[in-house]
């Protein structure tokens, strides 16, 4: 089966949690996290748990190994803590948990990222893959970053990821 078909079978009413990893953004004031619930929601997705949790590589590791044993969520999306501050934990915690990695998703993101903003996209650490039968995807804390990734790569192939992890 080509791509094409594989796209044409792909799941709809993907059940999402948004994670917004920052030390000092709210749930009120997340333009991300908001940015990535609304796409979702617009294409049909169900957003069914919003968290914010600090740039704290445990709690993150703690929240998204929660969230994977969760069986009403097929796909987490996070922002921030990708960057290479002190702080930014967000890859190491999350590889850490990937038993399956997507490499071309950081390698397209980037790519993507190069047009708009030049060579500053190779800091970005953007992460994807599996844990258990969860798909992940990390994205930078940017609305501009979260926006490129929702949709440019993640809303168009989010149905056809679920789907083909499930077979």
């Amino acid at each position: 089966m080509g791509v094409h078909e594989h796209k044409k079978a792909a799941l709809d009413n993907i059940r999402c949690a948004v994670v917004t990893i920052s030390d000092t953004r709210t749930l009120d004031d997340d333009e991300s996290g908001k940015l990535i619930a609304a796409r979702l929601a617009d294409a049909g997705h169900v957003v069914a748990r919003r968290e914010l949790v600090t740039d704290d590589a445990s709690a993150v590791s703690g929240l998204f190994s929660e969230l994977a044993s969760d069986g009403g969520i097929d796909a987490v999306i996070s922002n921030g803590g990708t960057g290479l501050g002190g702080r930014d934990n967000t890859y190491e915690a999350v590889s850490a948990l990937l038993v399956k990695r997507l490499d071309g998703f950081g390698e397209l993101f980037r790519r993507l990222s190069y047009d708009d903003i030049g060579s500053a996209a190779m800091l970005s650490r953007a992460v994807a893959g599996s844990i258990g039968g969860t798909a992940v995807f990390c994205l930078p804390g940017s609305p501009a970053a979260c926006a490129l990734g929702m949709d440019d790569l993640i809303l168009p192939e989010l149905g056809h990821v679920v789907k083909v992890m499930r077979s």
